[in-house]
C-alpha cells in the first residue's frame, strides 16, 4: 500500500465536513431481498414453531437433526469444553469475565424512595428481566468475548435465565465458546442460528422459550431479524462495522498507531480506521508505518480494503479542533493518544468508549478490560451507550398516597385534568378529596 492509498484530510480546507461526511456514510446496501427473507422466515416460526426451525437449521446449517431437542447443547458439553481447552486459553476467558463482572458490578442500580412530609411515598423499583437471549455468531467465527461481554452483564442484573444461541453449520462449534458460556454462567445453549433463531427466541417454540430481550452480534439476516421483532421483545441495537477514531499529539510510536487501526481495520472490509493529528509530519510517518506493516498481516487484503475505502489521516489546527472533530464523528471507539489524556477526556461528548493515553490500545477493551465492547456505532454514541447492567434492568415507578397527600395532589390534577376535558381522570382524583 502506498502512502496515497489512503485519503488525506485537512480541516483548514473550506469543504472539510463535507468530505468528512462522505467519508462517513456508510455504502448503501440493498436489503429488500434480505428483508422480505427474513419476513418469511419470522412468519414461518411463528406459525410452525420447532417444525420450521428445525427445517431452516438443517437446510441452513447443514445439519441432520431429527428434532429441535437435539439442538441443545447439554450442561455436560459446556463442563466439557471448558476441561478441553488449553489451559492458557481457559485462564484468559476467567480473568477476562472476572475483570468484566467487577466493572459490571459496579453498574448495577438498586430500588430507592423517599417520604414526602405528609406521608406520601415516591421512588423507584428495579427488577431484572426475567430471560434474555444471546445471539453469538458460529462455525468458523469463534468470539468468546462476545459471550462474556454479553452474558456477565445479564446475569449481574439479575436475569433469571440466559437462552444462548449458535449457529454450527455442519456440526462444526467453538469449544472455547462454550466455555466461556459455562464461564459466563450461561443457562441453556441450542445450536441454532440466523434469523430463525432471532425469531423463535422473540416469539418461543415448543422449545425455544420466549425471552424478553435478544443481545449479540449477527450477520445482515441476524440484524434484519432483531430489527423486526423488536417491539416483540427488547433488542441491544443494531450495530454497524466497526470503527476507531485515534486522537494523537504526534509523540507515540507510529508503528503503534498504524496497529491500532488496523485492529479494527481487519474485522471487516466495511470497518473505518481514522487518525487525528495537529502534526502533518507525524501523519506522514504512520502512513509509512501502515505501508511497511500491511504485508506481515494475516488479514491483509480486509485490512487493505478498510484503509483504502473507508480510513483516512485528518490533520487539525490543534487538539482543542481535534476534539471538536472527533464529537462530530462519535466513534465507536476513541483513543486519545496525547500526553495529558484525562484532561482531553473531559471535552469529548460523544464517543463509545475513550481509551485514555499512549499505552492503551483499543484491543485491551476488545478482550479483558472490564468495559463493555459492545457499542454504539455508525455515530450513534450521539445518543447511545455501551451495554451494561443497565440494559437487563427495568424500572417501575412507585407512587404510595397518604389520605393527605392525595387530597392534595388531587386537587391539582383535577384541574389539569378538567382543563384537558378529561373528566374521568378528574373525579377519580377528586373521589380522593374529603368533603367539607
Amino acid at each position: 500500500m502506498s502512502n496515497t492509498d489512503i485519503k488525506r484530510l485537512n480541516s483548514s480546507e473550506e469543504d472539510f465536513y463535507a468530505q468528512l461526511d462522505s467519508l462517513l456514510a456508510p455504502e448503501e446496501v440493498s436489503d429488500s431481498q434480505v428483508a422480505k427473507t427474513v419476513g418469511d422466515i419470522i412468519s414461518a416460526i411463528r406459525s410452525r414453531g420447532d417444525d420450521a426451525l428445525l427445517e431452516f437449521t438443517n437446510r441452513f446449517d447443514r445439519m441432520q437433526a431429527g428434532s429441535v431437542e437435539e439442538l441443545e447443547i447439554s450442561k455436560f458439553k459446556l463442563l466439557e469444553a471448558l476441561d478441553t481447552i488449553p489451559t492458557e486459553q481457559r485462564d484468559a476467558l476467567e480473568r477476562a469475565a472476572s475483570r468484566v463482572q467487577a466493572y459490571a458490578e459496579r453498574q448495577k442500580v438498586e430500588s430507592w424512595s423517599y417520604k414526602e412530609a405528609d406521608g406520601t411515598l415516591l421512588g423507584q423499583q428495579v427488577t431484572a428481566l426475567e430471560r434474555a437471549g444471546l445471539y453469538v455468531p458460529g462455525g468458523k467465527a469463534a468470539y468468546p468475548s462476545s459471550v462474556i461481554m454479553n452474558a456477565i452483564p445479564a446475569k449481574v442484573a439479575g436475569v433469571s435465565e440466559l437462552i444462548m444461541v449458535v449457529p454450527t453449520p455442519e456440526g462444526v462449534v467453538s469449544d472455547t465458546v462454550l466455555a466461556a458460556a459455562e464461564i459466563a454462567g450461561v443457562d441453556r445453549v441450542f445450536a441454532i442460528g440466523g434469523a430463525q433463531a432471532v425469531a423463535a427466541l422473540a416469539y418461543g417454540t415448543q422449545t425455544i422459550p420466549r425471552v424478553d430481550k435478544i443481545v449479540g452480534p449477527g450477520n445482515i439476516y441476524v440484524a434484519t431479524a432483531k430489527a423486526m421483532v423488536f417491539g416483540q421483545v427488547g433488542i441491544d441495537m443494531i450495530a454497524g462495522p466497526s470503527e476507531i477514531l485515534i486522537v494523537c499529539d504526534g509523540q507515540t510510536d507510529p508503528d503503534w498507531i498504524a496497529m491500532d487501526l488496523f485492529s479494527q481495520a481487519e474485522h471487516d472490509e466495511d470497518a473505518q480506521a481514522i487518525l487525528v493529528s495537529p502534526d502533518a509530519e507525524f501523519l506522514g510517518w504512520v502512513a509509512n508505518s501502515i505501508s511497511k506493516l500491511l504485508p506481515k498481516m494475516e488479514r491483509e487484503e480486509i485490512i487493505r480494503t478498510s484503509m483504502v475505502n473507508r480510513a483516512a489521516l485528518i490533520q487539525v489546527r490543534d487538539l482543542d479542533e481535534a476534539v471538536q472533530v472527533a464529537n462530530y464523528v462519535a466513534p465507536e471507539h476513541l483513543e486519545l493518544s496525547v500526553e495529558d489524556p484525562q484532561i482531553l477526556a473531559e471535552s469529548i461528548h460523544h464517543a463509545g468508549a475513550i481509551f485514555m493515553g499512549r499505552y492503551t490500545a483499543e484491543a485491551l477493551g476488545d478482550y479483558c478490560a472490564g468495559p463493555n465492547h459492545v457499542l454504539p456505532t455508525a455515530r450513534t454514541a450521539r445518543f447511545s451507550s455501551p451495554l451494561g447492567v443497565y440494559d437487563f434492568q427495568k424500572r417501575s415507578s412507585l407512587i404510595q398516597c397518604s389520605a393527605k397527600g392525595a387530597a392534595d395532589l388531587g386537587r391539582t390534577a383535577s384541574t389539569l385534568a378538567r382543563g384537558e376535558g378529561l373528566t374521568a381522570h378528574a373525579q377519580s382524583a377528586e373521589y380522593r378529596i374529603p368533603k367539607k
